[in-house]
């Protein structure tokens, strides 16, 4: 019968002989500590993870908890001052060398789909509505934990709703690749998706891979400023195909807004601007058509009946391209 140097002996053959790194050795006797993690090294089961020795879903979880009464606060991604619903997961995600997505439509995409609720497991990305404007992580046993709404704080939640959307991520991206964004960048950033019908989308597909900006996103806008009408110019002077105010065109560097591909160009470049600021989609639209300044000042979507109106429109143009 072997003892556990034997076993240890036995495994680093093993190991030797698949082409693996062998397992660690001994000079005088093998603790248990060792042999467990030898063993677990062989068999790739170190730490209870996968064998890409990355993290599991109830490490998520584990994450996630520890914001457990962090105040609901919009945009909100920093826990000493408070979080968002796509915050707490993007921050739970990050704190195991993970990062996703900021914002919950695009988390929303991020990994692999998951069929339905009963085949979740703890660590998923449950979203909610369509668009999607909620994103909570899946604890199991029909709950999650979530920050909810203004007012609130993060806190575990009964699964209120059917979500339209469960993603798993964890087991599509090796440890090796964790910091690599590619894996887990939603389709529509990483190829532009499908534009097929759409006018200028070759511009909206190239202006979004250069300043990582959805493409659907950039032809909704488009959509709804002109109705894909290059020479269009509204009753306040906003000009082309992306509607930009003249000011605002030279300040992007547009010397044409008549020119669909320096108006695409231009409209990305601000597009991208106002997501970092605002890490919203609803808010950057508010910010395109109000301006960042009024969407600060008001805290939110302004209260003009304009932008009131158009970042709806601009959310159902979207979804109607499949963003």
């Amino acid at each position: 019968m072997l003892g556990v140097s034997g076993i240890l002996s036995r495994v680093a053959e093993l190991q030797n002989q698949l082409g693996l790194n062998p397992a660690p050795t001994t000079t005088g006797g093998a603790s248990g500590t060792k042999f467990a993690s030898a063993l677990a090294s062989a068999t790739g089961t170190l730490g209870g993870s996968a064998a890409t020795g990355g993290p599991s879903g109830e490490d998520i979880v584990a994450a996630a908890k520890k914001y457990l009464g962090t105040p609901y606060v919009f945009g909100g991604t920093d826990p000493d001052k408070g979080l968002d619903c796509s915050g707490l997961v993007q921050r739970a995600y990050r704190d195991l060398g993970v990062d996703l997505p900021r914002n919950s439509w695009q988390q929303a995409r991020a990994g692999r789909p998951v069929s339905n609720l009963s085949e979740a497991k703890p660590g998923d990305i449950l979203a909610f509505n369509s668009p999607v404007d909620h994103v909570a992580i899946y604890l199991g046993d029909n709950r999650m934990i979530a920050a909810p709404k203004p007012g609130d704080h993060v806190k575990i939640q009964t699964v209120y709703e059917t979500p339209s959307a469960i993603r798993r991520v964890l087991d599509t991206v090796p440890t090796a690749a964790v910091q690599d964004m590619s894996s887990l960048r939603p389709a529509g950033l990483r190829t532009g998706g499908e534009l097929g019908g759409v006018p200028y989308a070759d511009l909206f597909l190239k202006a979004g891979a250069k300043y990582d900006v959805s493409p659907k996103l950039l032809a909704a806008v488009a959509k709804v400023e002109s109705g894909y009408d290059p020479t269009a110019v509204s009753k306040a002077g906003a000009q082309g195909l992306m509607q930009l105010m003249p000011s605002t065109a030279r300040g992007l560097g547009v010397h044409d807004a008549f020119d669909p591909a320096q108006a695409v160009n231009g409209a990305a470049k601000l597009l991208s601007q106002h997501l970092r600021e605002f890490k919203s989609v609803p808010l950057a639209l508010a910010a395109y058509n109000a301006g960042g300044g009024a969407v600060h000042r008001h805290n939110g979507i302004p209260p003009y009946a304009e932008t009131q109106a158009y970042v709806p429109k601009v959310q159902k143009a979207l979804a109607a391209l499949g963003g």
